[in-house]
């Protein structure tokens, strides 16, 4: 494959992480970005790396790969900060789910058997213990759950060091410069042709382009990545003494539709998110998103309420039917999509970029991601 041509639509962590990793092997990459790379939903992520926090019972194969992509991220972070020679913000101290009143407390109950019955590792907590870890939460917690072996990344920091990464490997990065459609011939994916007309060809075409996949032309119907845009709201708050928190807080609200989460990074700043609507490409923020978060924030926290507030803005998800990403090989010969990774982008960066890169330098798909390929959609 060093002598083979390979072309990646979408410049967002996924495309990034795939494109360093064939660069580093010697191979012909250029990925083509519709806009600056990684600045839609990987700048816009939290970056949780919460297979345990976010497992659902209806999900064990996402939440086997989430674990496995989880298991890799200390070789990930030491192998891209030494590429890059920059750190990406990884952090180890966990997460605690917290319960605020008794109907929440159920809900937190219900989690914990679910979590147990998945044999995942966590710790059930009074509010006492919780507060004990976590000073700033509110003195109305009513219990929580530790899932100490969740992670973080800062997403941005991973975004510099990966395209810093990719390009001192040798990839060719064409930002703002949009895929318009894939050419295939005869069964054959050839090439792409761009929004402004250049036709390039490839040996092996890779599509990555996150909520906008579907909507490449030159795909058959039946194979068009099922792949939809679902919003997220977000604010940064800037934390100050004496309000504070190390541990990614996340909240289980059972009389409110929003739940939220608080993330904080080494550089002062505390990340809250996120709403969750099915808005189509909608990128608006709306006085209702803010409010949900900002009253979860302070309901959690209370001190939140006397924080400067920083930023606000808004992501697009890329959602598929089954929540699960779409990963490898499809019936068009030389087309891999490596797409779909809705709520779990950042955590599944190295198990997609390491799986899809060993695809494409020796044609075999491992076990890890057999499960995830499109023809789950055809059957």
């Amino acid at each position: 494959m060093k002598n083979k041509k390979i072309i990646i639509i979408g410049g967002g962590v996924i495309g990034l992480g795939l494109g360093w990793q064939l660069a580093k092997a010697g191979t012909s990459v250029s990925i083509y970005e519709r806009d600056e790379a990684g600045r839609a939903a990987s700048w816009a992520a939290a970056g949780m790396l919460a297979p345990l926090a976010e497992a659902h019972t209806e999900e064990p194969e996402l939440l086997k790969l989430g674990c496995q992509s989880l298991a890799r991220y200390p070789q990930w972070v030491a192998e891209l900060e030494a590429d890059a020679g920059m750190p990406i913000g990884y952090r180890m101290e966990g997460t605690l789910i917290v319960g605020l009143e008794p109907d929440d407390t159920h809900q937190l109950r219900h989690l914990y058997t679910s979590q147990q019955n998945l044999g995942l590792d966590v710790e059930w907590l009074t509010g006492r213990a919780a507060r004990a870890i976590e000073p700033a939460l509110s003195p109305r917690l009513t219990a929580a759950i530790r899932c100490e072996s969740d992670h973080q990344v800062d997403n941005r920091l991973m975004v510099k060091a990966l395209q810093r990464a990719y390009q001192k490997c040798g990839g060719a990065l064409h930002e703002n410069n949009a895929v318009e459609a894939i050419h295939i011939e005869n069964g054959i994916a050839t090439g792409i042709k761009t929004l402004a007309g250049e036709k390039h060809n490839g040996d092996v075409i890779v599509l990555s382009a996150g909520c906008e996949s579907a909507q490449i032309q030159g795909l058959p119907d039946d194979l068009r990545p099922p792949v939809r845009p679902v919003k997220g709201q977000m604010l940064a708050l800037q934390m100050e003494a004496g309000i504070t928190v190390k541990n990614v807080i996340r909240t289980v609200r059972a009389r409110y539709p929003t739940s939220v989460y608080l993330v904080p990074r080494t550089d002062g700043r505390l990340i809250v998110g996120a709403t969750s609507e099915e808005m189509g490409f909608d990128t608006r923020l709306t006085a209702g998103g803010m409010f949900e978060l900002l009253r979860g924030a302070w309901e959690a926290v209370p001190g939140v309420y006397e924080l400067p507030l920083l930023e606000t803005w808004t992501g697009l998800r890329p959602g598929s039917r089954d929540n699960a990403p779409i990963l490898g090989e499809t019936p068009v010969e030389s087309l891999i999509y490596a797409t779909g990774h809705y709520r779990n982008g950042i955590l599944l960066t190295p198990i997609t970029a390491y799986e899809i890169a060993k695809l494409i330098l020796t044609g075999e798909t491992s076990e890890t991601i057999v499960r995830f390929r499109l023809e789950r959609f055809l059957r």
